[in-house]
């Protein structure tokens, strides 16, 4: 992520403002979207607040995680990277959701810096601060003395490349496009890290959890038609190069703004009245968000003729989790799924 959010210009164009990757934390509460060289088309980019196609199969054999990471390891960049004999003692993270994984592999005591987003798990909150996606402080970077920085796609690469000069390793991380990115990711965390075995452990429990929802859909019938609404900025949703398609698609769903060729396209009301979507989900980051936004959905937005709000069925989820590319994209789908089929966990529609 590197190019700041603002307001939205154009129908299928992410907004552009201060700003949220996939869905990337941007500001007090919102998403940001950013990108290298080109704008990151993750989550919708307009506010300064924080921010997948159906595969339909999961091999039957994996080879092991780390099998994909060579020994002489390339960033995302493809930039070569030194790797440390050990773990590093002092490790700055640039992105919430590489926070998010470092813990997961146990390296919470060697995070030395993080950013504002950076608020999961809340042991996370007490960390010396470095700034935000977009404008970290460099200075306060360098006086941390780290022997590892961890940046990700919303980070300006000019101020990744500046952080380099001084002499800092930076390993550089780029989002993926659906839930399988995930291995990689925790892959190349676990081995500049030299945290492999951890982030084998982490990442064959997460691919347990995903086959066990494969699983269950092979008993599913219908796939019910899907909308996404991202809280708070119009009728955005996300397209068919949204990690979230990804998602929708593995929980039995089907997005009806699949076919469209973006990450996230503001939607017409027109549109959403032809799709008749069965069920919408709402990504607010508390009950209260949830029930504006629902508010606003059928007085403002005038959707309430669709199927999904005449049965009921608008249903919260997680923004925090569902904006940060890691390991709590596996408890957004875990609900999804259980939410779009709950006949075949045993519960009643």
């Amino acid at each position: 992520m590197d190019v700041a959010l603002t307001t939205p210009v154009a129908e299928g164009d992410p907004p552009k403002a201060g700003g949220p990757t996939g869905l990337v934390p941007g500001g007090a509460g919102g998403l940001r979207a950013i990108s290298f060289a080109k704008p990151n088309r993750g989550l919708p980019r307009n506010r300064e607040k924080d921010q997948i196609k159906e595969r339909g199969y999961v091999p039957e054999v994996h080879a092991p995680i780390l099998a994909s990471v060579p020994q002489d390891l390339k960033d995302d960049l493809g930039r070569p990277f030194p790797l440390p004999e050990r773990t590093q003692e002092r490790i700055v993270s640039m992105a919430p959701n590489v926070t998010e994984i470092l813990f997961a592999l146990g390296l919470g005591d060697h995070v030395a810096g993080v950013t504002r987003f950076c608020d999961y798990p809340p042991e996370a909150r007490s960390i010396r601060r470095i700034g935000g996606l977009v404008d970290p402080n460099i200075e306060v970077i360098q006086s941390l003395d780290p022997g590892l920085v961890i940046a990700f796609r919303g980070n300006p690469l000019r101020l990744v490349d500046r952080i380099r000069k001084l002499g800092l390793p930076v390993f550089v991380l780029d989002i993926g496009e659906g839930l399988e990115a995930l291995f990689p990711l925790i892959a190349k965390i676990g081995r500049v890290t030299r945290s492999e075995e951890r982030a084998d452990a982490l990442a064959a429990g997460l691919r347990r959890r995903l086959e066990a929802v494969d699983a269950a859909m092979s008993g599913a019938g219908t796939r019910p038609k899907v909308f996404v609404l991202l809280y708070g900025q119009g009728l955005w949703t996300c397209g068919g190069e949204s990690y979230v398609d990804d998602i929708i698609g593995r929980a039995g769903g089907t997005n009806v703004a699949s076919a469209l060729p973006k990450k996230w396209i503001l939607y017409k009301r027109e549109q959403i009245l032809k799709d008749d979507p069965d069920v919408i989900f709402i990504l607010a980051r508390s009950g209260k968000d949830f029930a504006t936004g629902r508010d606003w959905l059928l007085r403002k937005a005038r959707v309430e003729s669709v199927a999904a709000v005449r049965s009921g069925k608008v249903y919260e989820l997680d923004e925090n989790a569902a904006s940060r590319f890691g390991p709590r994209l596996v408890d957004v789908l875990d609900r999804m799924v259980r939410l779009l089929h709950p006949e075949l966990f045993g519960e009643r529609p």
